[in-house]
């Protein structure tokens, strides 16, 4: 079943553990990552999560070195603890650190070149 889900995929995840800070309005989550792609993210769920569903998120990934990568994205699903989120905007200065650090990740680094030609 997990091989059918993966298939149907059209972007490559990556587990991570990184710290994250999901904003909404004023309220800010920390949280952990579970996984990224170029279309998504993972996170964990707060034990208090009191967020307007259908409201914008910003996710804001702690990298190594003090750097962030910050990503606009809807709350999609969220289940058994995981929070599931669909990328709707990366900025310009956000997309160059979001490629380097999913191919950091993957033994053939190339599919995320492959994959970026797809979100037209």
């Amino acid at each position: 079943m997990t091989d059918i889900r993966t298939e149907r995929r059209r972007f490559t995840r990556v587990a991570l553990d990184l710290p994250v800070d999901v904003h909404q309005g004023g309220s800010v989550w920390r949280q952990r990552l579970i996984d990224l792609s170029l279309a998504g993210a993972a996170t964990d769920q707060p034990d208090v999560w009191d967020a307007q569903y259908n409201e914008p998120f910003t996710l804001t990934i702690h990298l190594d070195g003090g750097t962030e990568l910050e990503l606009h994205a809807y709350l999609q699903h969220v289940e058994k603890g995981r929070l599931g989120f669909a990328v709707e905007h990366v900025d310009r200065e956000n997309i160059a650190p979001l490629k380097a650090l999913l191919e950091a990740h993957l033994e053939r680094p190339e599919v995320i070149g492959e994959e970026l030609g797809r979100l037209g």
